[in-house]
């Protein structure tokens, strides 16, 4: 299966945010971990789903 995030910039940020809340429940640690490991652009992501209304709870490692 491809990788879903590589197309992060441009996809519907609603789907955007399931596949990350996605991946950091089930793979990643962090949000850090997430961006090294799909070599993804932290501040760009960040930004993108910040667009929508959602910023990431490293308590919870979820973007709510």
């Amino acid at each position: 299966m491809a990788n879903i995030l590589e197309k992060f910039e441009t996809m519907d940020p609603y789907i955007l945010l399931s596949a990350v809340n996605l991946k950091l429940r089930d793979h990643c640690s962090s949000l850090d971990d997430l961006c090294k490991t799909h070599d993804i652009d932290e501040d760009k992501l960040v930004e993108r789903l910040k667009s929508v209304g959602f910023t990431y709870v490293a308590e919870q490692n979820q973007f709510k």
